[in-house]
């Protein structure tokens, strides 16, 4: 709470909530900050779309990442135009196909932000990447020293789009899924590739969220929680990385562990001994 609080992350949360604290020295009057929850709907083509319960930050993000994930676009040329307006908590968005019609199936995800899924299949992903798990590790280190929404307030979940040493892109959000949505949406409108990339997650994968790194062809997937036994089928058939429990010094891997290698375990070992699987 003592660190330079970014201006960026204060339009996440709401500022001196009071409240009153106790420990074992008593009681004590506080103020505090907590996370902005908004609704914010999607327009597509003048027809409502979704209504998503998000955090009120990088909403241009979100809306090009779930437009993308749910296979509404399949790039940034799909979209003729775009207004996004916090203030009505809306976004309006027109299409260049004329004869879009709104998905007829709705699946409502696990995510603790609530939201609708549209498209319950998967792409499969073939990767080259291979990296040693203390890299994973450390990765996830720096990742939780740039969670700024959540140092302010707590109650945020953060993904990240990293590189084998680098994070390159961090989205938080009060649902999980949406901050795979933003990361995607962010990457889209900077150009820049997800594939061969990681994603990096403070919450639990899902089964939907899995299926949105797959669409963003991301070969490894690490949670610092658990993972579903679907999102563990999912990775399983579609050829992602699925890891959970990544901490301090120690993590669990779920399925393709041949792409995890260091100097003590080569590749035909872990081929050996996971399968694959």
């Amino acid at each position: 709470m003592d660190d330079v609080v970014n201006p960026m992350d204060l339009e996440g949360v709401a500022p001196d909530v009071p409240c009153d604290r106790y420990s074992e020295e008593g009681w004590s009057k506080a103020s505090v900050y907590v996370p902005r929850e908004m609704e914010f709907t999607i327009y597509v083509n003048h027809e409502e779309l979704v209504t998503i319960l998000c955090s009120p930050t990088k909403l241009n993000c979100l809306v090009v990442g779930f437009l993308y994930t749910e296979g509404i676009i399949t790039h940034l040329g799909d979209v003729a135009s775009m207004r996004v307006c916090k203030d009505d908590a809306l976004a309006d968005v027109m299409l260049s196909k004329k004869d879009f019609s709104l998905p007829t199936r709705r699946i409502l995800t696990s995510g603790c932000g609530g939201g609708a899924s549209f498209r319950p299949q998967g792409e499969k992903v073939a990767s080259p990447l291979k990296i040693n798990p203390a890299d994973i590790l450390t990765l996830m280190k720096k990742f939780q020293g740039e969670m700024g929404l959540y140092r302010l307030s707590g109650g945020i979940h953060a993904s990240a789009l990293a590189d084998s040493r680098n994070i390159l892109v961090l989205a938080e959000d009060i649902g999980r899924h949406n901050t795979f949505d933003k990361i995607l949406g962010e990457c889209l409108l900077r150009k820049m590739e997800t594939k061969d990339r990681l994603l990096l997650s403070t919450g639990r994968v899902s089964s939907e969220m899995l299926l949105k790194a797959a669409k963003m062809q991301i070969p490894i997937v690490v949670s610092h929680t658990s993972p579903t036994e679907r999102a563990i089928l999912y990775a399983r058939e579609l050829g992602v990385t699925l890891i959970g429990y990544a901490r301090a010094k120690r993590m669990l891997v779920y399925t393709h562990p041949e792409r995890l290698i260091d100097s003590g375990r080569k590749a035909n070992e872990v081929m050996k001994s996971g399968k694959g699987a």
